[in-house]
């Protein structure tokens, strides 16, 4: 039966290696699979999937206007998994459109992105995948700073220092952000 996922973690949780690993599996056993990831992350280049640990996919951009739903459905040969990485960046249309994918293709959609942003505000790809997945899971990692399991993203500036406003978006990996704890969030050691 096919189902609508959303995976979700902090930043270093290791959403990007995890959609790669899946990608092969189904692979490795002659399925085809279709990747998606989000335009606007343009950290490797667009249409890219990148792990920290150097494994590289190629994927499907979203922009804004991209309807997933017409290029799953028109896509040949029929794929077994549709998987999106940066899913926090989906608009509520694409959303829509992966449960379409779920009800009518009969296809399974797995989401992997980022919860809540560096004020701890939703994303709204992220919103929307948490009222229409029909399975939602955390992928865990721990502090930057301590011991304790990381729920929150510190935005850093070229400094160092913590920043808590500004623009939702900021493209970045280590060097803009922090996985962290909820004390670390409220009181980070720098």
């Amino acid at each position: 039966m096919a189902q609508l996922f959303f995976k979700y973690g902090a930043m270093n949780s290791g959403k990007s290696i995890e959609i790669i690993k899946v990608a092969h599996n189904y692979e490795e056993q002659g399925k085809p699979v279709l990747l998606f990831t989000s335009g606007i992350d343009d950290r490797d280049e667009v249409g890219s999937i990148s792990s920290r640990i150097g494994f590289k996919r190629s994927a499907i951009p979203i922009f804004k206007e991209t309807n997933i739903f017409n290029i799953v459905a028109d896509y040949k040969p029929r794929p077994h998994c549709v998987l999106i990485d940066e899913a926090q960046f989906l608009s509520k249309e694409h959303v829509l459109q992966l449960a379409k994918i779920v009800d009518e293709c009969k296809i399974p959609v797995m989401g992997f992105g980022l919860k809540n942003d560096f004020r701890n505000e939703l994303f709204e790809g992220s919103k929307y995948l948490l009222l229409y997945a029909d399975k939602i899971e955390e992928m865990k990692t721990i502090c930057w700073f301590c011991e304790k399991k990381a729920t929150m993203n510190l935005r850093i500036d070229s400094n160092g220092k913590p920043v808590y406003s500004g623009e939702q978006i900021q493209i970045g990996g280590n060097e803009s952000y922090y996985p962290v704890c909820r004390h670390c969030y409220d009181h980070p050691p720098i």
